[in-house]
């Protein structure tokens, strides 16, 4: 099955908004066909995005997901880049 990531980048001062939507997100998150996800870190270090890989059917299951994450029902994202990933190094 092929991999996704999802580059998503929260709406400038929107802290308030992703912490308010957090465990909600996680909660979500736990049962989904994660590879490995993570938020981005701004100068301060506070949270400013999310980088997300998922292994799913196609690029409309990709877009799926990502509907349905709490975050995105929330309002958090300026904006949202899927696109299919192909591992080359995996030095796990």
């Amino acid at each position: 099955m092929p991999l996704f990531v999802l580059t998503c980048l929260d709406k400038p001062g929107a802290l308030a908004v992703r912490m308010a939507a957090r465990e909600d997100h996680l909660a979500w998150a736990a049962d989904k066909p994660v590879k490995l996800g993570g938020p981005f870190l701004d100068e301060a270090g506070d949270m400013a995005g999310s980088l997300i890989i998922i292994e799913v059917a196609d690029l409309a299951a990709a877009k799926a997901f990502n509907a349905a994450d709490p975050y995105t029902k929330a309002g958090l994202w300026a904006s949202v880049d899927i696109r299919q990933f192909r591992v080359t190094i995996d030095k796990r």
